[in-house]
C-alpha cells in the first residue's frame, strides 16, 4: 500500500458493485478514509466493515438514491458527521436504458437522464459548498465510451453521457479557480456484474464473449480494477494540472475503425 490518498476523504457513489466496488477497495487501500452510496446499503455494509477491519480507515455505508436531492443532501450530512470533511467525490451510480427511440417510454427516459446525468449534478451540488469553503475537491464522474461514439440501439443512454462529459468540461472550468477539478473517465466494456448478466442473456454467451474480446486490439475485456487505477490517478494530488478533462478507458477500440 503507497497511500497516495492518506489523510483524504471520498465519497462513491454506485459502491455496492461493480466498478464502484473496485475503486472503494482501492481507495482504501491507498489510505482513504471512505462514504460509500448506494440504494440498498447491505451490499455496501458489508464492504465498508471488511475494508475497515482489514485496512484500519474508517469506512460507512450510506443509503442514497442519487436522483433525489434530499436522499443525497441527507447521505452528504451523514458523511461529514462521521468524516469530517469530502475531498473526493466519485460519480460511478449509473444504469443502463437502451431502447428504440420510437418504443422508448417517458419514464424510461426520466429513469435514464435522471440516474446518469442529473445524478452527478445532485452529488455535485450537495458537496461543492464544503469543497470551496475549503478550496480543494477532486471530482471524478464515470461517464462510458457511449459519451464519445455512438452505437445504434444504445438509446437513450449515450445522450445522457455525452450530457456528463459535458457537465465535466463545464463545471471543471467554472471552478478551477478556486481549487476545484472535475474530470470523467469513459469506460468501454468492463467485465462488471450488469455486463456478465448481459452476456449471461446472450444464445451463445461463450461465443459473444469472444466476439467482444476480438473487437479490441488487445484481445480481452476489461477489469473493474482496470478502470479504479484511472480514477485513483485522477483523485490523487499527482493529477494536480489534470482538470475539465475525460479519459477513456476501452483498451484502443474506439480508434479502430469497424464495419
Amino acid at each position: 500500500m503507497s497511500e497516495r490518498l492518506q489523510n483524504k476523504t471520498a465519497m462513491i457513489t454506485g459502491a455496492g458493485s461493480g466498478i464502484g466496488s473496485a475503486i472503494a477497495r482501492l481507495f482504501t487501500r491507498e489510505g482513504a478514509s471512505l462514504a460509500l452510496l448506494d440504494l440498498h446499503t447491505e451490499a455496501t455494509a458489508a464492504l465498508a466493515a471488511q475494508m475497515q477491519q482489514q485496512y484500519g480507515q474508517r469506512c460507512i455505508a450510506c443509503a442514497a438514491d442519487v436522483t433525489q436531492p434530499q436522499s443525497v443532501q441527507r447521505a452528504v450530512q451523514q458523511t461529514l458527521a462521521a468524516l469530517g470533511h469530502i475531498d473526493i467525490l466519485i460519480n460511478c451510480a449509473g444504469v443502463n436504458v437502451f431502447r428504440d427511440p420510437l418504443a422508448l417510454e417517458e419514464e424510461e427516459w426520466q429513469r435514464c437522464m435522471e440516474t446518469n446525468l442529473k445524478g452527478p449534478y445532485n452529488l455535485i451540488r450537495s458537496v461543492l459548498p464544503g469543497m470551496l469553503a475549503r478550496r480543494y475537491g477532486n471530482i471524478v464522474n464515470v461517464a462510458s465510451v457511449h459519451g464519445h461514439k455512438i452505437i445504434p440501439g444504445a438509446f437513450p443512454y449515450p445522450v445522457a453521457k455525452h450530457g456528463l462529459i459535458g457537465l465535466t468540461r463545464s463545471l471543471g472550468v467554472e471552478y478551477a479557480a478556486q481549487g476545484i477539478r472535475v474530470n470523467s473517465i469513459s469506460p468501454g466494456l468492463i467485465m462488471t456484474p450488469a455486463a456478465e448478466a448481459w452476456l449471461a442473456s446472450c444464445p451463445d454467451p461463450h461465443a459473444e464473449r469472444a466476439r467482444q474480446a476480438d473487437l479490441l486490439p488487445c484481445k480481452r475485456i476489461g477489469e473493474p480494477d482496470e478502470v479504479a487505477y484511472t480514477a485513483l490517478f485522477l483523485a490523487t494530488d499527482e493529477a494536480r494540472f489534470i482538470n475539465a478533462s475525460d479519459i477513456v478507458i476501452d483498451g484502443g477500440r474506439s480508434q479502430v475503425y469497424h464495419e
